[in-house]
């Protein structure tokens, strides 16, 4: 059944990880997996970190200079299928690369994933202002 934006939210939150889907101007979707954060006024913020990658011009950064419409989906599989639910965040997103913003979101960053914690992280930030929650859990009512 559905579930009210406040569930939504909540539950997405609590997620480690999220799908991040962005489509340039041909419209061509793209979708990778992300780490993140809530900042405090509750807009989705995801870090471009330091792990390996084969390039720095990042497709996801791209498509959002060109179309910052985005969608975040987070969920959770079970074999016991009343366990089921996801969570989809639409919103704008915009990128930031420095200021007291950048830093407080990569601060955020540090706290909820250890993995973090001891490295030097100045890449840029995709911050989304959530405009809509969508959900969904098998059992809810």
């Amino acid at each position: 059944m559905r579930l009210g934006a406040a569930q939504a939210q909540q539950r997405f939150i609590a997620s480690p990880v999220l799908r991040l889907a962005t489509a340039g101007a041909s419209g061509q979707p793209h979708v990778v997996p992300c780490t993140f954060v809530a900042d405090d006024a509750g807009r989705i913020a995801i870090g471009i970190d330091n792990k390996p990658k084969t390039t720095t011009d990042l497709r996801r950064l791209r498509n959002i200079t060109e179309n910052p419409r985005v969608s975040m989906l987070v969920d959770h599989y079970s074999d016991d299928w009343d366990q089921l639910w996801w969570v989809r965040a639409d919103g704008t997103a915009a990128i930031e690369r420095s200021g007291p913003g950048h830093e407080a979101h990569w601060d955020q960053l540090r706290r909820k994933y250890p993995q973090y914690r001891g490295q030097t992280l100045q890449g840029p930030v995709v911050v989304t202002t959530v405009e809509k929650w969508a959900g969904w859990a098998y059992g809810e009512r």
